[in-house]
């Protein structure tokens, strides 16, 4: 039986038992950006009983019966960075443009009614320039360099310096989509269709909610799992990199 504790931090629980995302963002639990605290302390920061909450993830994991470890939370760094690429970044850039041009049809036809609707348009198009930005710049510098440094092969004097470098531009970014993320959540009032809204209305609000899932997700496997394997290798392999 599974007996979920209080000084469990957000990320590990999550990379434990990745089914409890939803547990935790449905009481306003961040454990992407958030990962690093505990059970305890977050759940007392929302204003919840964190033994009343304990015990409600533990009764959420005993049904979902599933204690198997994911995959992701076993793979090396090598092989993460290609599976957030493939899983999350291919995900978000198809997805993106896609529910802003949703966004956009939708304000056109029921702004009028819901004058809610240009600040959602503009959220989603700043949520998309931030994203795809910071995906490029993963998959173009720090990803590579991430593979360099899982290399075998001795490391090279980066030119960004130390890999914290720009992890830490990386985790400020992180934290920006997650502040838009939630300010979309509150425009539309938790992705809630109104009664007029057409079939584009909820298809984008629909898109909006898998967004905000995948991107939470995506940014623990970063915060919580790659970016600590990262700074590990790199204090263990300092002694050795040429100085710049």
């Amino acid at each position: 039986m599974t007996t979920i504790d209080t000084t469990t931090t957000l990320g590990d629980l999550v990379t434990t038992h990745p089914r409890l995302a939803g547990e935790l963002e449905r009481r306003g639990l961040d454990y992407c950006c958030g990962g690093q605290r505990s059970l305890g302390d977050a759940s007392r920061a929302a204003g919840l009983d964190p033994i009343v909450v304990a015990a409600q993830l533990t009764d959420a994991a005993e049904v979902d019966g599933d204690d198997a470890t994911p995959p992701w939370a076993q793979m090396g760094i090598v092989q993460l960075t290609e599976h957030i690429v493939d899983t999350h970044h291919r995900y978000l850039w198809e997805e993106l443009p896609r529910v802003e041009a949703l966004a956009e049809k939708i304000a056109g036809v029921h702004g009028g009614r819901h004058p809610e609707l240009a600040a959602v348009q503009r959220l989603v198009t700043e949520l998309r320039t931030d994203l795809e930005q910071h995906m490029a710049k993963e998959e173009r510098v720090l990803f590579p360099a991430a593979r360099t440094l899982a290399a075998d092969s001795p490391v090279p004097a980066f030119p960004f310096g130390r890999i914290a470098n720009p992890i830490g531009i990386m985790l400020l970014e992180h934290d920006r989509a997650g502040d838009l993320l939630a300010d979309l959540r509150r425009v539309t009032e938790g992705y809630r269709v109104p009664d007029d809204g057409c079939a584009s209305y909820e298809a984008c609000y629909r898109a909006l909610a898998e967004v905000e899932a995948d991107t939470h997700l995506h940014v623990h496997k970063e915060n919580n799992v790659l970016f600590p394997a990262l700074l590990r290798v790199d204090d263990e392999r300092s002694a050795v990199r040429p100085v710049a």
